[in-house]
């Protein structure tokens, strides 16, 4: 059996990857086979926090294009994670494992705030977390969320979960005669302007020395397969 190479990881995965084969909303069979990959994971012993977007329900930078305020628009999109991050919670508990949603957006009733101390003590415990509400804050992504959060959280690395199998010269959909890169560093993928990330992420995943490994999540066993170093990704570092 390989060793995986991380012990404990974030995981980013976009709201839109949560709505399947549909447009729109939550494709729970889907979100099933998610909560399973993370689980399996879970069980070699790796520490697992996961963070999602929300642009299945809403985005809120393309509502603010509509005439609400940046400020409003980004909070309704906060809102929209805490509804996937409970979806998310809910089939990981049904495959087997302990998982609590933790938002920035303090909701008491709903799901807990998040703290960092408690959130360590949920790692410890051999919980996988949930994180929702992005960074709390307008104007910030929730892929900066995942690279906050995995400095917080003294992870290893984060796992950006996308449709293709890593980061490419080219769209691959639309050129077939793009490649993929093996590994790029963060200045690189910056100079790049590669839409992995935003800059804001980049920025921060520099400054932690934090590895960025993008790969597909479509497949079955996906998470495991790159913890392991098995399929194809490429690794940020």
């Amino acid at each position: 059996m390989a060793i995986p190479k991380y012990r404990r990881v974030i995981v980013k995965l976009s709201g839109e990857a949560l709505s399947g084969p549909e447009k729109f909303g939550i494709h729970q069979a889907t979100i099933d086979r998610f909560a399973r990959d993370l689980v399996a994971t879970h069980r070699l012993g790796i520490s697992l926090g996961v963070v999602v977007g929300g642009g299945n329900v809403l985005r809120g930078a393309k509502v603010s294009e509509d005439g609400i305020s940046r400020p409003t628009a980004d909070a309704m999109g906060m809102l929209a994670t805490v509804m996937n991050a409970l979806v998310l919670e809910a089939a990981i508990e049904r495959a087997g494992v302990g998982a609590r949603t933790m938002s920035a957006l303090t909701m008491p009733q709903v799901c807990e705030t998040y703290e960092r101390q408690r959130a360590l003590r949920h790692l410890e415990d051999k919980r996988i977390i949930v994180f929702a509400g992005g960074t709390g804050n307008p104007y910030f992504t929730t892929d900066t969320t995942a690279i906050l959060r995995a400095a917080e959280m003294q992870c290893d690395a984060v796992l950006k979960a996308t449709d293709v199998d890593g980061v490419y010269t080219a769209d691959p959909k639309h050129d077939p005669k793009a490649t993929r890169f093996d590994h790029l560093d963060h200045q690189e993928a910056m100079d790049r302007r590669l839409k992995i990330m935003d800059a804001t992420a980049f920025a921060l995943a520099q400054e932690n020395r934090m590895p960025i490994i993008v790969f597909s999540i479509r497949e079955h066993g996906a998470i495991e397969n790159v913890l392991c170093g098995r399929g194809h990704f490429t690794t940020v570092s």
